[in-house]
């Protein structure tokens, strides 16, 4: 049995800790400070992770290698398992053009380029994070935002402010199911923290939206319809993540926003030729102006509703029994670790849930998709075949950096930092937001920062006597506002508008959004940590 220390580095835990942020520094200089791509900062930590499990802290070399390739396999089943059959779904879509009419459909919502930017970058963005996430809102976005009229780089602005309060849930509940996972956290005591934090992210949002599209005169004329649909998709995701599944919560507030916004009078009227004029500076797509049949665009809709209505019958606590009958539980090889007081870790046992875990789910409903869709099975695997290849970095992003964090959680680096970050005290609760968008903002990951800086949020929270939940969602809601910034995704919208090079232009566009959101987070998890706030947590 292998037993963590606290402090393998001449009995003291600062030196311990300085040596065990190693691998996490490494990674973070590869990719903000070097530009190197993720997939080989991935790697390069976790050799570094377990060189200084083996070295520093004396973990066998055998369980140091079987706690990686637990990582690895996590990352691979259930996480890229849900990515890659959500975002099979989606290109079942494009393939048939359905996505066409979806995009026609929201285009015809409104003329109000105001009201147009929420339908499609705050709404169907929403439904795109649920659905794909990694990028793919920001840059679908962006292209739909152009195709109607709007200038390039205000497009791309208001993409990237809007891929926020989703990005918790995204990939069908991805980063929640990972931050459950590495911490050891009940999936749904995590979800139901977060789902008090992002939604209210999401009353704010559509505000910032209306005001970057047209400054003053659109919060002065389109703030009920902004209004309107943020609390939709607040109270939307905040059901959703507590009550009903935390992978169905963006798909839920997505169509909820949209809703809402089809039911306000305010934002069906006209909008003003000035108004139009100052805003779409750019050539609108003739193809919005093609009819299409109201068949093909239910066709369109149902592999959404069918995703929506598969997660429903899910969560009915006989089915959800039944499925969870096919989970499998396994002694995970070559690894027998206990934590500092001689328990053993959870990490020891491996569990499996074959059919009950959200991407199997997902392709489920993937193929009812393709039936609906008309797409033969020959292309429907073809498709997923080439949504793995297209993942291919991804996946060994992923798999790199949940191997990484599964070395440095089991060998007692990231309790031994946690310890040592528990110095902060109250102030932890102020700066474990940071921590995540700090995350976030290197690696362009939800999931990764999730991963790298999940179990340290929990073991600092219980050495300060603040709540594990709580800090432990903190990081994940923090970091959806580093999104904005990330190279990834500043790359990816500036690539989508052509607008190459000039990710500075657009960095300098968000950052001060990006910095004023994460403020009002750190002082919600302040007040959430304290009588003031305190009665929001469940």
């Amino acid at each position: 049995m292998y037993v963590q220390e606290l402090e393998p580095v001449a009995d003291s835990l600062g030196l311990s800790a300085l040596v065990a942020a190693l691998p996490l520094v490494i990674v973070l200089v590869l990719l903000g400070g070097v530009r190197m791509k993720a997939h080989l900062a991935g790697l390069t930590g976790l050799l570094a992770a377990v060189a200084v499990a083996w070295l520093a802290y004396g973990m066998p070399l055998d369980q140091t290698l079987s706690s990686a390739a637990q990582g690895a396999l996590f990352g691979l089943f259930p996480i890229l398992w849900i990515v890659v059959n959500a975002l099979w779904v989606y290109r079942m879509t494009v393939r048939t053009r359905h996505f066409d009419i979806l995009r026609r459909s929201f285009g015809r919502l409104s003329d109000d380029p105001r009201i147009q930017a929420l339908v499609v970058a705050f709404c169907f963005g929403a439904l795109l994070e649920a659905l794909a996430g990694f990028g793919a809102p920001v840059a679908i976005c962006s292209v739909m935002l152009v195709a109607l009229g709007f200038e390039p780089v205000r497009a791309a602005v208001v993409a990237l402010v809007a891929n926020t309060a989703p990005v918790a849930f995204g990939a069908m509940g991805t980063p929640v199911v990972t931050l459950a996972q590495v911490t050891g956290l009940p999936l749904d005591d995590v979800a139901s923290v977060v789902g008090r934090q992002t939604p209210l992210l999401a009353l704010v949002v559509p505000l910032v939206l209306v005001g970057l599209v047209d400054g003053r005169r659109g919060l002065r004329e389109t703030w009920v319809p902004a209004v309107v649909c943020g609390v939709a998709f607040a109270v939307a995701q905040f059901a959703a993540s507590n009550y009903v599944s935390a992978q169905l919560a963006d798909i839920g507030a997505a169509l909820a926003g949209a809703g809402a916004l089809v039911a306000v009078p305010h934002a069906r009227v006209p909008a003003n030729e000035a108004v139009r004029a100052s805003v779409l500076t750019g050539a609108r797509s003739e193809d919005l102006d093609e009819v299409d049949p109201p068949r093909e665009v239910v066709r369109a809709y149902s592999p959404y509703a069918l995703i929506v209505l598969i997660f429903s019958v899910a969560q009915i606590p006989v089915v959800k029994d039944w499925l969870a009958k096919a989970t499998q539980t396994y002694d995970w090889p070559f690894l027998n670790v206990a934590n500092p007081d001689g328990e053993p870790v959870s990490g020891n046992v491996f569990t499996w849930p074959i059919v009950s875990t959200g991407g199997t789910l997902v392709l489920l409903a993937g193929v009812g998709a393709a039936v609906v869709l008309g797409v033969h099975a020959r292309v429907a695997v073809k498709e997923w075949a080439a949504t793995v290849h297209e993942l291919r970095f991804a996946i060994l992003t992923v798999t790199s950096v949940l191997a990484l964090a599964y070395v440095m959680n089991l060998s007692g680096q990231a309790a031994t930092i946690g310890y040592f970050v528990a110095a902060a005290g109250a102030g932890l609760a102020f700066l474990s937001p940071v921590l995540g968008w700090f995350g976030v903002a290197v690696s362009g990951s939800d999931t990764s920062a999730n991963a790298l800086f999940g179990a340290l949020q929990v073991t600092a929270a219980r050495e300060s006597g603040l709540s594990p939940e709580l800090l432990a969602a903190a990081n994940s809601s923090g970091g959806v506002l580093g999104k904005m910034i990330s190279p990834q995704n500043l790359t990816i919208a500036c690539a989508a508008v052509g607008l190459a090079g000039r990710e500075g232009d657009l960095l300098r566009r968000v950052l001060p959004w990006s910095l004023g959101l994460l403020l009002v987070m750190c002082l919600i998890v302040v007040g959430q940590s304290s009588p003031v706030l305190g009665w929001m947590l469940p």
